[in-house]
């Protein structure tokens, strides 16, 4: 049980991280936070995702390029233009590590208004550091795994946020139903959505892709939305809708 439950942790922890500070903060900026906030989601996006950290820069960038070329030759992970979800997740991570590097061509609009934290960014980055972190995952696994097929869970724990990131770009634009026509293949998965805390009402936020709620329709249900109101109310975050 605790393996069970360390995965479920990270998986959610890490996810959260994901959609609130790097997908809806930094590449979409709906709603902002001081300086002192955006260190403390900082450190928390790093610790959550470990081996797998992404830089918000980088990520913002590559998520904005994905909404401008949403589906086209462009768009960094369409699963329409790769094929399969392995060519893609690569096709993704090239693309990133040149953004990282600095060795992208992506146009200077997407590169606005980004959070940056050189000091984390080159620590996350640094293969010593993802390494480590492989290496305390592998360790917790040798202190409470109590059956050999647990170990398999090990590769999800090293690769979380492009598994996250492979789940919502493939299926979200394969898989499901469109509310709205959007000159894309989008599309909402509501049936799992609840593993993907929101993200994979894709075809929602094509449409509206400002709105800190991801679900349109009264059926739809956005797990992260009741957070960003309690983060709202205590001014953690500052939006001017709800």
């Amino acid at each position: 049980m605790i393996i069970i439950i360390f995965f479920i942790l990270h998986w959610y922890i890490s996810l959260f991280s994901q959609t609130f500070f790097l997908h809806r903060y930094s590449a979409h900026r709906m709603f902002t936070m001081n300086k002192t906030w955006e260190k403390f989601f900082y450190l928390i996006l790093y610790i959550s995702q470990g081996s797998s950290y992404l830089t918000p820069r980088a990520y913002g960038i590559l998520h904005r390029m994905h909404h401008a070329y949403s589906d086209t030759e462009k768009d960094p992970h369409s699963p329409h233009h790769n094929k399969n979800v392995f060519t893609m997740m690569w096709k993704t991570r090239k693309i990133y590590n040149d953004i990282v590097d600095n060795n992208s061509n992506a146009e200077s609009g997407f590169k606005k208004n980004l959070p940056e934290w050189e000091l984390i960014d080159k620590i996350g980055e640094m293969g010593i550091s993802r390494i480590l972190w492989a290496l305390i995952y592998i360790a917790f696994y040798i202190t409470f795994a109590t059956q050999w097929w647990m170990f398999l869970l090990l590769p999800v724990h090293f690769l979380m946020s492009p598994v996250h990131g492979a789940i919502v770009n493939w299926f979200g634009h394969k898989i499901g139903y469109s509310n709205f026509k959007n000159g894309d293949e989008s599309k909402n998965t509501l049936p799992v959505d609840f593993l993907m805390l929101g993200e994979l009402f894709q075809n929602n936020h094509h449409k509206y892709a400002s709105r800190a709620n991801f679900g349109v329709k009264k059926f739809e249900f956005d797990p992260v939305f009741p957070f960003i109101k309690i983060f709202s109310f205590f001014r953690i975050i500052k939006m001017e809708k709800l």
